[in-house]
Order: structure tokens, then sequence, then C-alpha cells
């Protein structure tokens, strides 16, 4: 078999096919797999291995494993690597892994031969000492130089022959949501093939897992790797499984199929994309052992309209490929601008030029082919002048928003494009700083991007800090126009602005930022915290919002789950987890580690930087985290101390679950009372609810009337139309049900769905069912009746009790109640259904009809009575039934009904009323007939009694 396999070698070189050092080091793989053998293969094939010896020299890599659990976004990797050198002499090993920026390295521990290393993270000194370096090694360092978001590690030890080296490092980050979702990515570049080669990562997300996939391996030099244009295959030997909540993928390639895809050992960026479930509430919070992580990233709602301007390097520096590619991105990112979007272009180099001089222009066809053309036609020259560029961008926005009065509907925001460094005009970093600051004014955003190596990365992160915004750095050699326009795509359609979330001061300290100036589609906000009430036993949170022209309000009670439920033993990827880390305490102290940071860059004052330098250092201390202010040593455990095993600490999952139980509002365990559990409201008696009743109130003459309508499931009923005057028309859609046994009646009918229009000033619509509420005002936004929300705009307002009603307010004058009928454990004829209340009908007009609304101006007069019962007893609503007689009548506009007494169970928080009833299908009582308050559709607005239109 050796032999072989030297011939196979032999005929491959002097073919043309794999060179020497590739056959040599398949060769070596395929003799030298198990360390345990090296020294019998060596001595059964000296020769080759004296060859081989000459060939290589540098250790070989026999073990590559990555194992990652990623619970809540929160994801702990441990990189586990042997190098084995089978040399006759000691040699140098050097271990890589290329990280995420984003990352900490939390533990670090090498073994070379019988004697251990571990990482031990101390505080940086302002002077560097060396009184620790080994005698045989290179300490462990993370280089300053970022490629596309990494940072390299490297550690680098003398192996004495015929001996191996093991490193294990640990790194955790918190994975941010971008383009709808989470990417968690690990790097592979061994930099040569390796025996055994794996990797598996392990998924906990209890709000369920959603698009899950595993694209081609990724290789930031040469996009796409060579694969075919539209491949979307994982890479080879790659295993998918998973539940709703958990989800496993490995990746075991062979070294055949290592060599397939890269003959060096740099195989690229594996990476994992997934999603949550979500829905718009106050979104997913949980909360475990005092601490609590809040992720909030509502979906279903309109964009906000944008206005925006364009700020591109024009600098000679950009000539080439540079402009070319910039200039193809913002072709595409033209065209992706919504109709409502305004827009200008700056370019910039020694001058500043702008497409359309003091005014932002909206998107229309030859705008956007004007625009078109002017970027078609810069041409790069000059210096680079960023002072200017950006207090001119700035004048444009500021001048547009007060001239337009569009702070409140829209969101503003310049994009700044730059290859270089400032070189004319203003040059000085911190002045550039300042006047940009004092520029904006916190009135927009600034998002800033870097091409290439010579950019000042440092004075384009705080520009963005300071001013709310973003930036991203992309290399030269990359695909520059694909780069930019997916940060467009992430930047391009904001949904929310001013966030802001709390929670009851008394219950919660250490709070991470919870002010948001915008929330964009595709994202997620965090924010995490301690808990300081620990006899509490709900956590409330509230998140105020504005959505274009409408305020939102959304709030609900979290349950503080007991230790005792959090049992997740046999879940899987946690079998050998010996580690006790919450890792949502992680994931706070890393948001708080992240804030001061950031708070220092932004921050021109000594003093405080230096506090903030100590706060930041002292967290990463206590949770053994790498960061600028500390640093990993390397102490020696001792010489006869044990090798490192290959155990990946997991972290403890305690308040997780179906067996990882996390905490959302509706979630609330048996024992925890709602405060908005049914909230006792009140309204007027006017109202159809149940199956449906009818109550009428007249209050000046101090009765009540009611009536049932039989109506077949799918009809629609007219209950309020006044679209000619105030412009408001109230449906309700009926849903059957079997009727009870014993009844008289054939099926029971119920109000399934309410939808409330209204044509003044502004056309808007509510369409609501026990589950949902859709608002469409022009912008349509989708609101859960689980969960307790209050949106307002200028002449609506909109507030859900979860689970209980809701109050809809029409210019502060017409307030209608629906309340949502829920059955736990429903008999056969009963449905989940709506009830409609009128509390407030001032400013429905005189000539308002319907259902409901053709009495709301009437009065109503009781003719004649009981010989035993008093008009005055009859209008008090006496509790005693009166006995059904042919002279109890009613005169209601001239007409004259017969009606009886009766009590009428209604759920205005009175539980019961007494009423007159007029019988079948309430002839005479109310205009016309039954069938003539029939709407063709839910949005169908008749003008008047008898006449159809449609909004």
């Amino acid at each position: 078999m050796i032999l072989w396999l030297w011939l196979c070698w032999g005929f491959s070189t002097s073919a043309g096919q794999p060179d020497s050092e590739l056959m040599a080091r398949y060769l070596e793989e395929k003799l030298m797999a198990d360390y345990s053998i090296m020294e019998q293969v060596a001595r059964r094939v000296p020769r080759q291995a004296k060859f081989l010896q000459r060939l290589e020299t540098r250790p070989r890599m026999s073990e590559f494993t990555v194992k990652s659990t990623i619970i809540s976004r929160y994801a702990f990797t441990t990189v586990s690597c042997t190098m084995v050198n089978s040399g006759s002499e000691a040699r140098e090993g050097v271990f890589e892994m290329q990280i995420p920026a984003a990352a900490f390295i939390s533990n670090f521990t090498m073994s070379i031969g019988n004697k251990t290393y571990y990482g031990e993270v101390t505080g940086k000194e302002k002077k560097n000492s060396s009184d620790d370096k080994a005698r045989h090694k290179k300490p462990p360092s993370a280089t300053d130089g970022r490629e596309n978001g990494y940072e390299t590690f490297k550690a680098s030890v003398f192996i004495p022959r015929k001996m191996q080296a093991r490193f294990l490092l640990h790194y955790e980050e918190l994975l941010q949501r971008r383009l709808g979702k989470y990417e968690y990515t690990v790097s592979i570049r061994p930099q040569q093939l390796v025996g055994r080669l794996r990797v598996e990562v392990n998924i906990l997300e209890n709000s369920g897992i959603v698009s899950l996939e595993v694209p081609p391996l990724r290789n930031s030099k040469h996009k796409g790797n060579g694969k075919v244009e539209g491949d979307v295959s994982p890479p080879p030997s790659t295993v998918v499984g998973h539940t709703k909540t958990l989800a496993k993928v490995t990746f075991n390639p062979s070294v055949v199929e290592q060599t397939r895809i890269a003959r060096n050992g740099i195989l690229g960026d594996f990476i994992i994309r997934y999603d949550v479930n979500r829905e718009l509430s106050v979104g997913d919070v949980q909360i475990l052992s005092g601490y609590f992580v809040h992720y909030f990233a509502p979906t279903d709602l309109p964009p906000l309209p944008k206005n925006v301007v364009f700020v591109l390097d024009s600098s000679a520096s950009m000539v080439g490929t540079k402009l070319k590619q910039t200039k193809e991105a913002l072709f595409t990112i033209l065209q992706d601008l919504r109709p409502e979007d305004h827009f200008n272009i700056i370019g910039f180099s020694n001058r500043i030029k702008v497409w359309q001089q003091d005014q932002l222009v909206p998107v229309t066809p030859n705008n956007i082919r004007d625009a078109k053309k002017y970027i078609h036609n810069m041409s790069p020259t000059g210096g680079t002048n960023i002072n200017s560029a950006l207090q001119t961008a700035a004048k444009l926005l500021n001048d547009y928003i007060a001239q337009n009065d569009i702070d409140a509907r829209s969101v503003s925001l310049i994009i700044f494009l730059t290859d270089g460094r400032p070189t004319v005009g203003e040059t000085q970093s911190s002045k550039i700083l300042s006047n940009t600051k004092d520029a904006i004014r916190d009135k927009f955003c600034l998002f800033t991007i870097g091409i290439g190596n010579d950019v000042d990365h440092k004075l384009l992160e705080r520009m963005a800090l300071e001013n709310c915004g973003m930036t991203r750095h992309f290399q030269e050699d990359e695909d520059a126009a694909s780069h930019l326009k997916g940060f467009y795509d992430e930047i391009g359609t904001p949904l929310l602005s001013d966030i802001r979330i709390d929670y009851p001061e008394d219950n919660v300290e250490q709070v991470t930022q919870n002010f948001f100036p915008n929330y964009f589609n595709g994202s997620e906000i965090i924010i995490a915290g301690k808990l300081i009430n620990h006899t509490s036993d709900s956590l409330h949170v509230e998140v105020t919002a504005s959505n274009s022209k409408k305020y939102i309000l959304l709030k609900t009670d979290v349950a503080i789950d007991l230790p005792s439920r959090n049992d997740i033993r046999g879940v899987p990827g946690l079998e050998d987890g010996k580690g006790d880390k919450n890792y949502i305490e992680r994931a706070w102290s890393y948001l708080t580690i992240k804030e001061l940071l950031k708070s220092r860059l932004k921050s021109d004052d000594d003093q405080e930087k230096d506090y903030l330098m100590e706060k930041a250092k002292s967290m990463a201390l206590t949770y053994n985290f790498v960061t600028p202010f500390t640093v990993l040593k390397m102490r020696e455990a001792g010489v006869h101390s044990e090798p490192p095993q290959e155990e990946f600490i997991s972290p403890s999952t305690d308040g997780i679950g179906e067996k990882l139980q996390s905490l959302q509002g509706h979630k609330a365990p048996p024992g925890i009372r709602r405060q908005q559990d049914k909230q006792r409201i009140k309204i007027s008696k006017t109202s159809a609810d149940g199956d449906p009743h009818f109550v009428i109130d007249f209050p000046s003459s101090k009765l009540s009337v009611c009536f049932n309508i039989d109506g077949e499931p799918g009809d629609i009923l007219r209950l309020v139309s006044d679209h000619k005057e105030s412009g408001v028309t109230v449906n309700g859609q009926l849903i059957g049900a079997p009727a009870p046994p014993n009844g008289h009646k054939k099926h029971r009918t119920y109000f399934s769905t309410i939808t409330i229009l209204s044509n003044k000033p502004e056309r808007s619509y509510l369409e609501i069912t026990p589950k949902r509420i859709i608002l469409d005002d022009g912008e349509r936004l989708l609101l859960s009746c689980a969960r307790s929300a209050v949106v307002r705009s200028s002449n609506l307002e909109v507030s859900i009790s979860a689970n209980s009603n809701i109050t809809v307010t029409i210019r502060d004058t017409i307030s209608f109640v629906i309340l949502i009928h829920h059955y736990k454990k429903p008999a056969p004829y009963q449905r989940n259904h709506l009830g409609f209340y009128i509390s407030n009908s001032k400013g429905l007009s005189a000539d308002s009809h319907g259902l409901l609304g053709q009495f709301l101006n009437h009065e109503v007069k009781l003719l004649q009575e009981s010989l035993n019962t008093s008009h005055q007893q009859a209008g008090q609503n006496q509790t005693e039934a009166l006995k059904p007689n042919p002279t109890n009548t009613l005169k209601v506009k001239g007409r004259l009904i017969p009606v009886v007494w009766k009590q009428r169970r209604i759920y205005n928080g009175q539980q019961e009323v007494d009423c007159w009833f007029a019988k079948n299908n309430a002839d005479k009582l109310i205009d016309g007939s039954y069938k003539d308050y029939l709407a063709s559709h839910p949005f169908d607005t008749g003008t008047s009694f008898g006449m159809i239109n449609s909004l």
C-alpha cells in the first residue's frame, strides 16, 4: 500500500497534477493520523519519513475541533487544536484563529509535552512587562489588524521532537441580528490539511427556531470561493438537524474533502444563519438568577419615510475599482428608495459638489434617472475635505427638517463614504468630531463607511457613535459593491423611532442602554440588567416608540420563574458541560462592557475616560474577558499537571426550556395574577354582545331596550353608519356555532370580526378579531390582542388591555370598546368572539344609522305598563321581573312596539341590565328589516339607510 501511494505521487508529479508538498502532506496524513503509532510508522518507512521531514518543517496539525453552544443568541465557543512534531528537533508551532472582533476571549490553555500553561486575565499595565514570558514560547495575542470584522488570535510555542502540543481557546459573543437573521461564523483556516477536523454547533432558542440555513463556505478574499453562482448548498459533510427549539449542525470533512475545498488548508468561514419566532409585542424577556435580558424586534410594521443624504468621496485616491464599485452600489440603492423618501447626493474632494442645491428631492423616476447620471459622471480628483462635506450635508438636512416640519413623521440620516483621511480644510480629528456633532445636534444619525487600509478607522467609528449611527469597514480587494448594498439594506428600512424601554426603578438596576433613536427592519434591540427586588413575582415592562404619525405604547408583566422549574438535563449539546455560567448574566456583562468601551471612545474628558476604563477593566476581570484594558498572561501550571482535556465549558441554562423555558409576557405560570386581566371598564349599556344580544340605553328616559338578531353565519351587520357626516362606520361579521341542546334556536352566532372605518380627516380602518388587530391609516400595523399596547396618532387612539378589551377613540369625541371573549375549554356551542360597546357618541351626527347608531339621538316613551308596577320602577331597572303583558308598549320614532320585561346579561362591568325586550328580530323597533342592515363586505360604508358604498 505504501509503495502504491509512492508510485502515484511520482506519476502525479510528472503529469503536472498536485505538487510534491501537497502529496507529501497527504501521505503523512494517511500514515500518521494516529499519533500513538507515529514511531512505528517512522521505523517501517524510514526513507519516506526522512523525505517528509525535509519537505515539512512545521509541526503537523492532527486535530482541529470547534464546539459551540448558542443559547438565546449568546454563543460560547471552544476551539481545540493539536499539533504533532514528528521531526528530530524542536520546531515552532503556531496556532492562529480568526475570531469575531465583537467577541471576548474568556480562556486559553496550552499543553506542551507534560507541561501545561493556563491563561490568566489581568489588568493591562501602561508598560508591558516581560517577566512572565516562558523560555520556549511566545505569549498569545490578538493582532491589532482587523479583517472584515475579525481579529486574529495567535500563539506560538516550540514543540520538542516527537511530542505534541494542544491548544484550547474559549471565546464568547452576543449574536447580532442583521437583515432578519442571526449569523454565527467560525473561521476554518488551519493552513494545512487536518486528519480530524470537526465543527459542532448546538442552538437552543425557546422562542422557536426558523429559517435555519448553512450556506457554502465563505472566503473573504474571493467572494463565493469559486463556487457556481447561485449555489446555496451547505459545505460537504454538513449535517443539520433541529426540532422546534433545538438545532445541531456538524461539519466533519475528511482529508479528501478538505483537499477539494482548498489545498492550502484555508477552507474559509463556516456560517450558520437563523431567526426566531417573534411578534409585535414587548419582545422576549428572559430572567435567570437575578438577571434579565430583553430582546425587542417587532415585525409587521410599516416603514417610516426617510430623508437621506449620500456623501461620497470622489478624491483622487478613489480612482479605479473603489469608485466603480461605489457607483454600482449607489445605482442599486437608488432603485430601492421608496416613493415617500427624499434624498440628495454630495460628492467631495477638494471641492464640495451638491447634486441638488439647498433641497432634498422626492423619489420619482426622473429624479432617480438624473441622480444616476450625476453619479456616473463623478470623476476622482483632488484631496479629501471631510469636514466641509459633513457640514454641507448636515445643513441640507437641518434646513429640510425646519422648512417642512417633518421631524416627527420620518427618519433623517447621512450615509458617508470615504477611502482616506482628511487632507484638505480642517484635518484635525478632534475638530472634525466637534464640528460634526454641533452641526447634527442630535436631530438625525450619521452612518460611516470606510474602504481600504488608508482610512482613519477611529475617526469614522467615533463620528458614527457620537451621532447615533453605525460604521462599517471593507477591504479594497473585496466585493465592495455587495458590502455597500448590504450595509444600506440594514439601515434602509426604519420602522420605529425614539424607542424607550422602561422597567420599574425599584425592581432593576445597572440596566444597559434603554433609549434608541431608530429601529431598522431586520435588526434587534437588546437590553439587560440586574433585578434588585427579589420578592416580586413579576417584572413590569413598557416600550414606547413612534411609527410615522403614530405613537405606540406596549406593556406587559413578565413572570419571574422559580429555579426549580428550570431542569435542562438531557438537552443535546450540554451533556459534557461542567461550567456554571449563567448565560443571561454573561450577556449582561458583555453588553455593559461594550457600552463602557463606546462611552470611553466618545468621551473627551480624561478623568471620565479613566473612570470608564477602570470600570470596564474591573468587570472584565470579574468575568474573565480579554478586552482593550485587560491582557491574557500565561502561567505554568506545573511540570506534572494533567494536559487540558477536551472539555467544552457550557453555560448554565437554568431558566430555559420546554426544558428550556424562556419567560415571555404571556407565559406567566399559574398563581401570578395579571394586572391586565379583564379590567372593569365603565361604558354605556348600548352594545351588541353574545349571541348577539343588542342593548340600547336611553339615559334621559331612564329606559333600556334590548333585542336579538338571528342572523346567519357569515352575515356582516352594519352596527353604526355615519360615513357621510362624521365619516365613521362600524361593521360586525358573524360566525356560527351549534345550538345548545334542548334549545329553540337552530344555531348560535357571534361576532368574530369588528371593522371600524373612518374617512375624516384621513382614510383609516381597524379590523379586530379575538387574536389580532390590523390598523391601517395608509401604513399597515399589526397588533396582538395578547399584549397590552397603546397606539396614538393625531386623530386616532387604540388602547389594548391584554386578552381583555380594546378601546378605540376617534378625534376624542367618539369611543368604542370591544370586549374579547376567550373560552379556555369551550363547549361545542361556544366560540371565541367579540362584544361591541359604544362609550362616547358625541362625535356622531344626528343622522347616524345602523342597528345601534339609529337610536343614539332619539328617545323612547313607555306608553302603557303593567298594573302592579309604576313607570318610575320600570325606569329604575327594578330587579323583579314583570309578567308579560300585551299592554306594555314602547313608542319609538312614532312607531308602537310591544315589549316584555327582561333581565339581560352584559359585560360592561355591571354584568346585568334590566330592559324592555322587542321580539321578532326587533320588528318595528328598527327602521326597515334585518336584511336592510346586511353589508356586502367588511369595508362597506353604506352612506345612508338603503344605500351602499365602499370606503
